[in-house]
């Protein structure tokens, strides 16, 4: 369902792909199966910034990831022919375990096609799904061109992982629980892949209160969705592989492009070294584990990056993953227990 939104950002009125009823119709689709995951307060990064910080922990979803409610409130749409001809989906690891899972749970095959150099455990956790796991390409978009493919040729329902109405809409139900549990909430801070989390987020949050700021947050070595923001138009933008795989979409959606055009009022890129802090401080000082995508909105806070929005407002952080492998995990505590003993 297309939206009518007018904005502070741009004084304008928009015509969104979706719409706060999308939101909210997810919501209920979701409720007997998702978590409603924790919304915390920080006291460290609180401290660090002078801002009230909490952390929206999606690493406690399903899966272990906010990608399980995408996947699921798309699925659950599928007619019973589309369901009975299986679904197949691309992924780097979470929209992947997502896509397994739900399929597990509505009694679906799944087929899931991943990039060679997704982490093992994610490999791992998708199989235990029941899923049949594809490695295909180098990178997520290689995965994603096969897996269109190979759909059509065999007739089986594609799942998207970012750029769809129902997926968006599903994501978008985190918005919800950030507003419910903190009413007055100044900014939100999002990851950003493809965009279908700050899509989803931005369009809830907005549309219950325009003054929310909603601050999306990429890896410098790979930024598509911040590039073409800043271009105005779609471009790619790939200079190397990151922490932050989950994230690593070099080339936006179409859909996402527009609202994350219409809505997002910044965003910020972090340094491989801001987000392994992040990682690591998360570990140390808030007992989280954060997969590198997890750890990008709290990269552009301890950084100093996002203090114009965080500083004397209450903001939220979402962790989206917690899916890390634990010898990626090993290396960057090991890389700053080595940096502390020089």
């Amino acid at each position: 369902m297309t939206q009518t939104l007018t904005t502070t950002k741009s004084h304008a009125t928009l015509q969104l792909p979706i719409s706060i009823q999308d939101v909210f119709a997810a919501k209920h689709t979701l409720k007997p199966y998702a978590r409603q995951t924790p919304l915390l307060q920080t006291m460290f990064m609180t401290a660090q910034t002078g801002g009230q910080v909490y952390l929206k922990l999606e690493n406690t979803q399903l899966t272990g990831s906010f990608k399980f409610r995408g996947a699921f409130n798309k699925i659950a749409q599928l007619t019973e022919e589309e369901k009975a001809r299986g679904v197949i989906a691309c992924s780097a690891g979470n929209h992947a375990q997502g896509v397994a899972l739900t399929s597990r749970l509505l009694g679906i095959r799944s087929i899931i096609v991943m990039p060679k150099g997704a982490p093992q455990a994610k490999v791992d956790a998708t199989r235990g799904y029941g899923a049949e796991v594809m490695l295909e390409g180098a990178q997520f978009d290689d995965s994603k061109a096969f897996c269109e493919q190979y759909a059509k040729e065999h007739n089986i329902t594609y799942i998207p992982p970012y750029d769809d109405v129902e997926v968006m809409a599903g994501q978008g139900t985190i918005a919800l629980e950030i507003i419910e549990a903190l009413e007055d909430v100044d900014v939100i801070l999002v990851p950003v892949g493809g965009g279908g989390l700050i899509s989803g987020v931005a369009v809830a949050a907005k549309t219950i209160n325009p003054e929310i700021k909603i601050i999306g947050v990429q890896a410098e070595n790979c930024h598509g969705m911040t590039a073409s923001y800043r271009a105005g138009k779609k471009m790619r933008h790939d200079e190397a592989p990151t922490i932050a795989d989950g994230c690593h979409v070099a080339y936006p959606g179409d859909l996402t492009f527009d609202v994350v055009s219409a809505l997002v009022d910044d965003m910020i890129l972090v340094s491989e070294s801001e987000i392994e802090l992040a990682m690591k401080d998360l570990i140390q000082r808030t007992k989280i584990i954060a997969e590198g995508a997890g750890a990008l909105a709290s990269a552009a806070i301890l950084s100093g990056k996002a203090d114009a929005y965080v500083t004397g407002k209450k903001a939220v952080a979402i962790v989206s993953g917690g899916n890390v492998d634990l010898g990626r995990v090993e290396d960057v505590v090991e890389h700053f227990i080595h940096r502390r003993q020089l």
